[in-house]
């Protein structure tokens, strides 16, 4: 069977699927979970991967989580669509839950549109006419949050990592994986654009810090005291004296909160809590702008007499564009939006742990529209179902089918041309000596 036949009869499939796919983005969107604690989505992302006939379904693959693949005896190369459960929390947004927690970041419309490209190559003989295997993912806790909730996951033995794609490379759920690719929401709105093929995204270190003075009284003996907040603020201001140090094109972006201030008001603050991230462009921007931070925040604490513990947190690697892997995409892109609402090579400020991935094999990663309103705020809604998640379903079964006809051949050539900067196990050892305690 042609090509185009096969594609065809994979964007009937998913058009008149419509009804699930749909149906597990609403049902997602109404029952937000965070980070390794998505079991609703995981059972039912697991009821339609059996409706639709994958194989070796196995579910809780990193505390949460479901897989399965279709033609999992195929010979040649295996390609990974990954779909993130997780949710973000914006107690602000008007659909939030009790715990603030939403899908104001679109994970539950990469989820349909993976379930989407599932039902496309499983029609008719789609799959079986292609040379090797797809498993779909739904991996769980992409977004960095929670920090002490996965601290404690960590100590328990749980998890080796704070991030779904982090744990699931430890776990060796992709070693034998070639290719791994999925779809992300973004607000497109006025830009005259409904797609970015190949962004490139910023990875970050995380750290969670703690000034530790002495109490005493607020008012009868401040003098006492050590002003724990005081350690906190200086630390802040010392931070902001190095942003001019920070190359451009690094594109560094230092952001700390003050997560506990203090205890009474009328008590000299004596442990005061901070989180941060430290991103950039690239690992080695990345570490020069951490070690700046770290000396303010030491600096911070020494010039009241506080102590400070720093523990960092390994966070996520940039996102590398896969040029080879991307043009496959674009041109099944072109069936459904012109050049002009399509941009190449962007980079964003944010973060994705698929950048983790993408520095041991090629990586596709597109933003598309059919939403309105920032990640992860409340003006966050969707827009365009048909935008957000079904035409990048067809767009997706289309480019895999391209990939893995005729032998594999262009998947074969992508795997070839590219080469990720480093192997798994110089990835993790990297991540591991990210993990370190500072205390002064």
């Amino acid at each position: 069977m042609r090509t185009e036949d096969l594609k065809r009869k994979a964007e009937q499939s998913i058009d008149q699927h419509r009804r699930d796919i749909k149906g597990i983005a609403e049902k997602m969107y109404k029952h937000p979970e965070l980070g390794y604690k998505e079991i609703y989505a995981t059972k039912e992302v697991r009821k339609l991967f059996e409706m639709i006939g994958l194989k070796d379904i196995e579910e809780n693959i990193a505390v949460t989580g479901v897989q399965g693949t279709l033609n999992p005896n195929g010979t040649g190369p295996h390609i990974v669509v990954m779909g993130e459960l997780d949710s973000v929390i914006s107690p602000d947004h008007p659909d939030a839950t009790e715990t603030g927690a939403i899908h104001a970041c679109g994970h539950n419309n990469q989820v349909a549109a993976m379930v989407g490209t599932a039902y496309g190559l499983a029609a008719g003989d789609v799959v079986k006419k292609l040379n090797g295997r797809v498993t779909f993912m739904g991996v769980p806790a992409e977004e960095f949050i929670e920090l002490d909730f996965r601290s404690t996951l960590i100590d328990q033995g749980e998890i080796q990592f704070y991030g779904g794609k982090q744990e699931l490379i430890a776990r060796g759920a992709f070693d034998d994986v070639d290719l791994a690719m999925m779809i992300h929401s973004i607000d497109l709105t006025g830009t005259g654009k409904k797609m970015i093929v190949a962004p490139q995204g910023n990875g970050f270190l995380g750290k969670k810090v703690r000034f530790i003075g002495k109490e005493s009284h607020a008012g009868a003996a401040p003098e006492e005291g050590i002003n724990a907040l005081n350690a906190a603020m200086l630390a802040m201001n010392n931070i902001n004296a190095n942003r001019e140090t920070f190359r451009d094109e690094d594109k560094i972006r230092v952001h700390p909160i003050i997560t506990k201030g203090g205890d009474i008001v009328n008590i000299v603050p004596s442990d005061v809590r901070m989180e941060s991230y430290v991103r950039g462009s690239n690992l080695e921007g990345i570490q020069d702008a951490n070690e700046k931070v770290n000396r303010s925040i030491i600096h911070g604490a020494k010039a009241v007499g506080a102590k400070v513990r720093i523990e960092e947190i390994p966070g996520y690697f940039p996102l590398i564009d896969y040029a080879p892997f991307a043009d496959v995409f674009y041109q099944n892109a072109l069936e459904h939006m012109t050049e002009e609402e399509i941009l190449r090579d962007f980079q964003l400020g944010g973060s994705f742990d698929i950048g983790d991935l993408s520095h041991i094999m090629p990586v596709l990663h597109p933003l598309v529209g059919g939403i309105t309103g920032a990640l992860h705020t409340r003006e966050f809604s969707l827009s365009d179902p048909e935008l957000a998640y079904i035409i990048p379903a067809k767009m997706m079964a289309k480019t895999i089918i391209d990939l893995l006809a005729d032998g594999g051949e262009k998947a074969n050539d992508i795997i070839e041309k590219s080469k990720p900067p480093m192997t798994k196990d110089e990835y993790l050892a990297i991540q591991r000596k990210n993990a370190r305690l500072i205390e002064e």
